[in-house]
This record gives C-alpha cells, structure tokens and sequence, in this order.
C-alpha cells in the first residue's frame, strides 16, 4: 500500500527537496525559464508530498496584495493519477488562515477540472504565463 504524506516544509532540506521536484517539471519538463521559477521563496509557505517517503510532488502558498494564491503546484510524472494534486491542494487551503478572504491561483489549462473540485472558478481572460497557457481562478466556497 503506497503511503502519500503532504507535509507543510519545516527544513531546508525539505524545502531542497520541493525544489527538486518544481525543477523537473517545470524547467525541464515544461520548458518554463529558470529565472521565473525561482521567485517569492522566502514568503511563501511550501508543502512537499512524499509517496513512501519519496518526494513525489509540491505547492507553496503566499499572501498578496490581492488576497492568498496558490501556486507551484508540480507533481512528477511518473507519481500523475494517484490524487497527490489534490492533496496538495486540499493541504494548502487547510493551513490558510480563518481570515483568508480571496483566495485565488493562476491554473494551466489542463490543472482547471483539478482546482474546480475545491470550489474554484475561472475568471477573465486566458492568459500566458512562462509560455503556458493559464485562466485565473478564484475559489467561490
């Protein structure tokens, strides 16, 4: 039985380890610019999720001007289809605090049906960010 753990970072070699796994799949698997991957680290909160004690995915979560965005969500490819995106997502609205009132994230396209299940709504116009098309989400409940 395969053990899935999302942990909220306390360590810098957990927080290594989440970079790791944001380089796979973004920068190399996705193509997205180094400069843009690695920005805002120090005032986000970072979650890595681990499948029998091997790090498997990751998400981080800040407050803005705007409200608290989620974001960075990576899960490597070979770990995809074993709900480890949602629960990230679920371990990331669970630490925000009772006071977040706006909440939003920036999804790519295919990541969409993921964040509707959480109650998130698209919003705007389709955009492109690191070359990848993204809708703006915004959770309704």
């Amino acid at each position: 039985m395969e053990a899935l753990l999302v942990n909220k970072v306390k360590t810098k070699e957990e927080l290594e380890k989440v970079f790791a796994v944001r380089k796979t799949v973004f920068v190399e698997e996705q193509n997205c610019p180094p400069e843009l991957e690695w920005e805002n680290e120090e005032e986000s909160i970072h979650f890595l999720a681990e499948i029998n004690g091997e790090p498997c995915g990751a998400c981080r979560w800040r407050k803005t001007e705007a409200g608290y965005k989620l974001e960075r969500f990576a899960v490597l490819k070979e770990f995809r289809g074993k709900r480890i995106g949602q629960a990230l997502v679920a371990a990331a609205l669970a630490d925000l605090p009772e006071s977040a009132h706006y909440i939003y994230l920036n999804a790519q396209l295919e990541a969409m049906r993921l964040y509707s299940r959480f109650g998130f709504i698209a919003e705007g116009e389709q955009f492109e960010e690191a070359g990848i098309q993204h809708m703006k989400m915004v959770k309704k409940s």
